[in-house]
């Protein structure tokens, strides 16, 4: 089975060419450089602190969390009080 696409199917080149259009004439040409240099720093930094925290992970032995703790109680579930009325 396919995994189904968040946004869509992915742009095309006219669809690219429309978007880097659009970027021009909303940023300026020489804001783009700067913009995709800070784009690109930040996702680096992203993908290190995401590899920083599975090394983490790793090393001291913690699991992630993938469900319910086996704790069912949600909320007070105590039959001493009377239900609030509204």
């Amino acid at each position: 089975m396919d995994p189904i696409p968040l946004f869509g199917p992915v742009p095309g080149g006219m669809e690219m060419m429309i978007i880097l259009l659009i970027a021009v004439l909303l940023f300026g040409a020489n804001k783009l450089p700067k913009l995709a240099r800070s784009t690109g720093a930040a996702m680096g930094e992203f993908k290190k602190g995401r590899e920083q925290a599975a090394e983490y992970e790793t090393d001291s032995g913690v699991e992630r969390d993938e469900g319910l703790d086996g704790n069912t109680e949600v909320g007070n579930t105590s039959t001493d009080e009377e239900p609030s009325k509204v």
